[in-house]
């Protein structure tokens, strides 16, 4: 949990963000959860009632503090895919709960934002196209499942094919590596696939999972790419959704590194890119 006040700071202190491009946000209001999520599984989140078997399965300590962090996460992707809309990219400092269910959460995820984020946007402009970018190392089983049937939504995941979640919940595109891929392999895998989507689809909205368990050193994640690596997958992917004049919210995804911090260098370096990209987008 600390890579996220981390990553903040490092952010301020390196000068890649202003303390005045940071907007700290509320609690999701509760029509926007129950627009995705069970009003019971909703109800247990805020009261603390998940039993014993509830908590192995979603992995978190039950606290007090548990609703209100996981509902500001959700306002926080809401708030940022609107910003994407209006400006071009956004990134919000966290988000990315992909393994989150309508009925339960798994996977340190309690409600699934992106899910969330894209009814809102739906009631707003009803045919808005919305596609969903997951590189995080994990599939977006949650996300999958939640808006499978919409054909408004193309949900797009490259992930290790044996590693959690072991039931896999089929996307619109799923793109499964082998265990500890290389980053070369990995890196033409996602451009190749990524792009044929895009042209087929061709959304108003990309809303992008980044993940950082991607790194050789991750705990989790079982792929094998360095650092330049994936500043590399940044660099791409969101130079392509810029030229392509494709608004783009940027979202977090896992991180379990074995070094201290570095999880939080790695989604610090995708803040940067992005930062720097969107100066390019507003003068296109």
């Amino acid at each position: 949990m600390d890579k996220f006040r981390i990553s903040k700071d490092m952010l301020l202190d390196g000068g890649i963000l202003r303390p005045d491009e940071i907007i700290e946000v509320k609690v999701a209001e509760p029509y926007l959860l129950k627009s995705v999520h069970e009003a019971a599984y909703i109800g247990k989140i805020y009261s603390g009632l998940l039993d014993r078997k509830e908590q192995l399965q979603l992995g978190l300590p039950l606290t007090p503090q548990l609703y209100r962090r996981s509902a500001t996460e959700v306002e926080a992707t809401r708030q940022a895919c609107h910003a994407a809309l209006a400006e071009g990219v956004a990134v919000c400092l966290g988000g990315g709960t992909h393994h989150a269910f309508r009925e339960h959460g798994e996977g340190y995820c309690v409600f699934n934002d992106v899910a969330i984020a894209i009814r809102d946007l739906q009631m707003r402009q009803q045919g808005i196209k919305v596609m969903v970018v997951d590189t995080d190392a994990h599939q977006g089983n949650g996300t999958a499942a939640i808006l499978g049937d919409d054909p408004r939504v193309f949900t797009y995941s490259i992930h290790v094919g044996r590693n959690y979640p072991t039931k896999k919940v089929s996307g619109s595109l799923d793109v499964e590596t082998v265990r500890y891929v290389e980053g070369e392999m990995y890196l033409n895998q996602l451009f190749t696939s990524l792009a044929g989507a895009l042209d087929t689809f061709a959304p108003d909205l990309v809303i992008w999972i980044a993940g950082a368990d991607n790194h050789r050193n991750d705990r989790f994640g079982q792929m094998h790419l360095s650092v330049k690596d994936m500043q590399q997958r940044d660099e791409v992917l969101l130079r392509a959704f810029v030229r392509n004049r494709v608004p783009v919210a940027v979202l977090y995804g896992g991180g379990y590194n074995r070094q201290p911090e570095f999880t939080a260098k790695i989604h610090r370096n995708t803040v940067a890119t992005a930062k720097r990209l969107a100066a390019e987008y507003r003068g296109l």
